[in-house]
């Protein structure tokens, strides 16, 4: 394997949490325990991206997001990753296209917050993803109602599994949506507060 990426095994069921990371907070944190234990999972990787394509605002310097995220979950199940920005992929279905390549082999899931869910549609080659891998989707503050109206959940309403456990491993299309105790905590929210001092700057 490449240096700088993560280590994985064949048969190893390994769940990756997208997105800017601007900052990692205890609400990231919180999803990923929860989907350890839920899914079954032996790893996540957190996929630090260089950019969001729906975000006009470029994000904080990589370094210092990875630093935080370290500070924020240092989990020894939990691998912090920019591997999206070594790979030079922008859209999450080219990334994945990638790590499957890379890792044969491996039982990948994709973690995604409800909130994210609702705005799926809107990302590039959405249905490519979903063919490619299962998704986990998790409950966020104010999304919960509102997932059963996603496009996307509707869309592939006959993919959806009820069992959490099941969803490692099966054949795409496949998700599954799991209601957990929830964070209100939120990147945007520490930002606008001011709360999010990047480390040895300024």
């Amino acid at each position: 394997m490449r240096q700088g990426f993560p280590i994985a095994q064949p048969g190893m069921r390994i769940g990756i949490l997208g997105g800017s990371f601007d900052p990692a907070h205890e609400g990231h944190a919180h999803i990923t325990r929860e989907a350890l234990r839920r899914f079954g999972l032996d790893r996540v990787w957190w996929m630090l991206s260089p950019g969001n394509p729906l975000k006009v605002r470029g994000p904080a310097p990589m370094a210092a997001r990875l630093a935080e995220a370290r500070r924020v979950m240092p989990d020894p199940r939990v691998d912090i990753t920019d591997i999206e920005l070594r790979l030079g992929t922008r859209y999450t279905a080219q990334t994945l296209k990638r790590i499957l390549a890379l890792y044969p082999g491996v039982q990948f899931v994709w973690l995604m917050g409800a909130d994210n869910l609702i705005q799926f549609d809107r990302w590039e080659n959405w249905r490519r993803i979903l063919q490619m891998v299962p998704v986990g989707v998790l409950a966020r503050p104010g999304a919960r109602m509102a997932v059963r109206q996603a496009r996307a959940a509707r869309i592939f309403e006959g993919a959806r599994l009820s069992v959490a456990r099941d969803l490692p491993g099966a054949p795409p299309p496949a998700w599954c949506f799991v209601q957990m105790p929830m964070s209100d905590m939120s990147s945007s929210e520490l930002r606008a507060r001011g709360a999010w001092k990047i480390r040895g700057a300024g």
